[in-house]
């Protein structure tokens, strides 16, 4: 299990044997009650009130979240079921701004007394915090849409499918890789319906419905001879989607190398997949240290770009507002500012997208009720921009949010998360298996593993869950212990090849922690099969 995963998980209580004693986010409760819908006339009431009630008390802005999460978590193991658990938390949280300064202050007694209390408590804590302001807030220009509504374009809601099924489905997955020779199998199941509702003073009122889900599973194999043990993970990525991801079909394509889950996934035959290349792991020999031309597969690649282009283009990074959890920036304003700071080679071109399908960051409104949308991030190579928020956008000279804000309750307050931060797809034709025909000494790595980066974002380490040879042209058989050394400048300039986009792929961070106290979000990166040229190998490989 990596940091990012446990760190949300620890406050889920799914109740797992190593999570046994962490307590729940969120309120259990009948899946059943849980999906019985809100009333939107009801939920424009009660934001009516707060809205009234921050005005009258000096308010110059004021926006309301309502929202209604939902949790559901299966895990089993091999031929049992672990803990299944249904989780909902509904209330409302309530942002002003009065004296030129944030107030914040959130109630889940939904009557229109309470509700009324928490906005004046806001404006209060807004009026106080004043006091201190040496600057005050800069809110970027943004109109009213009026009532709108926006949902995850879902086939079938998650929550609706009966729990029975799911379960079938993960000990499916556990029985093909039992039967293949696997030792052990843990496998899960995580799915979020999150129903938010905005309102804010300028005139909106905005209706979101937004589900993701995550199949995850950790297959061991064991050497009864040697005591050694290798693991794979499941290689699917979590994805803004419903229950549909689960239901194979004709755009699962298989290979001798490994799984390629395009639009569905089958956790069946990943499984089986999975535990057969265990065998090729626990032969493995161990990979000579040194330069090696580098293929990173999108299970692999988009970790990367999480870590090293996607946190450090956060402007509150950049600003050092957020510095102790995960530290700041490299990409510092002044490099922004000169117009030619060299990123990445010339083929290199990050977008940040919240519209694109599938994607986990993807919705059609921010929690500041800006309409989200698409911009350039880096530009042939260039740092042409950031992620920014309403009061953030007049330090980069914007007239507009970029929609980056989130909060991922209604008890906490929003502020600036990751939009879906993607790699473009080459312009010319290129598949995998031409990029390894074009390579001599090189390495394919997939799956995401270990991975260590410093404060600023800049020096790195990455491993994987696969690592296969390259010799002249062909792939030799896999090797173990590899991983990858760089710093981010110096990794995306060696950027040599990127495959088109027939071969575009998204990968995420289901549950990616930001700030104090923490908060935890979703987000896809998406890129193709990727080449880098001469890159520092060393051999992390344990000894027995």
């Amino acid at each position: 299990m990596k940091r990012k995963d446990f760190l949300y998980l620890s406050g889920m209580g799914v109740g797992a044997a190593m999570l046994s004693n962490i307590p729940v986010i969120g309120s259990p409760v009948h899946i059943e009650d849980a999906l019985a819908p809100s009333e939107t006339a009801k939920k424009k009431q009660m934001a009516d009130v707060a809205l009234n009630t921050a005005k009258s008390k000096g308010a110059s802005y004021a926006d309301v979240r309502i929202g209604r999460y939902l949790n559901q978590s299966v895990i089993t193991r091999e031929d049992r079921v672990q803990n299944i658990a249904n989780t909902e938390s509904y209330g409302m949280g309530i942002r002003v701004l009065a004296n030129g300064c944030w107030g914040f202050a959130a109630t889940d007694r939904m009557d229109n007394d309470s509700i009324a209390r928490a906005a004046d408590l806001a404006v209060r804590i807004a009026k106080d915090n004043a006091k201190l302001l040496t600057e005050p807030v800069q809110l970027a220009p943004q109109k009213g849409y009026g009532e709108v509504s926006w949902k995850t374009p879902i086939v079938t809601n998650a929550f609706e499918v009966p729990v029975k099924d799911k379960v079938a489905l993960l000990l499916e997955a556990n029985n093909a890789a039992m039967k293949a020779g696997a030792s052990f199998i843990n496998n899960s199941l995580f799915m979020i319906n999150e129903q938010k509702y905005f309102a804010s003073t300028e005139g909106s009122y905005i209706d979101q419905d937004i589900h993701r889900i995550w199949p995850n599973f950790t297959i061991t194999k064991t050497d009864k001879t040697t005591g050694r043990f290798e693991t794979r993970n499941s290689l699917a990525a979590p994805m803004g989607m419903g229950y549909e991801y689960l239901m194979p079909d004709s755009s699962t394509v298989l290979n001798g190398i490994f799984s390629l889950f395009t639009t569905r996934y089958n956790m069946v035959e990943d499984a089986r997949i999975a535990t057969a290349q265990l065998d090729e792991k626990l032969k493995a020999k161990p990979v000579e240290p040194g330069k090696y031309d580098l293929i990173l597969d999108p299970t692999n690649l988009f970790l990367t770009i999480h870590e090293s282009v996607g946190h450090p283009t956060e402007l509150d990074r950049v600003l050092g507002y957020e510095a102790n959890f995960a530290g700041t920036s490299f990409l510092t304003l002044d490099k922004w500012k000169s117009g030619n700071f060299n990123f990445g080679s010339k083929i290199v071109n990050f977008v940040g997208d919240k519209t694109q399908p599938g994607a986990l960051g993807t919705v059609g409104y921010d929690d500041e009720g800006v309409k989200c949308g698409k911009w350039d991030i880096i530009k042939d190579g260039t740092l042409v921009n950031y992620q920014t928020i309403r009061d953030q956008a007049h330090i980069l000279g914007l007239n507009a949010s970029q929609g980056c804000c989130y909060a991922d309750d209604w008890s906490s307050v929003q502020f600036q998360r990751m939009p879906n931060v993607s790699l473009q797809p080459g312009k010319n034709k290129l598949t995998p298996a031409e990029m390894i025909k074009n390579t001599e000494k090189g390495l394919y790595m997939f799956g995401r593993n270990s991975y260590s980066i410093d404060q600023q974002r800049y020096n790195f380490q990455f491993s994987s869950q696969l690592c296969y040879e390259i010799r002249n042209g062909q792939i030799a058989g896999m090797v173990s212990g590899a991983a990858y050394q760089a710093n981010t400048q110096e990794f995306w300039n060696s950027c040599s090849a990127i495959c088109d986009e027939r071969d575009y792929r998204l990968g995420g961070s289901f549950f990616d922690g930001k700030g104090q106290p923490q908060q935890v979000s979703a987000v896809s990166h998406g890129c193709a099969t990727t080449k880098f040229d001469k890159v520092n190998i060393i051999n992390t490989a344990r000894k027995i």
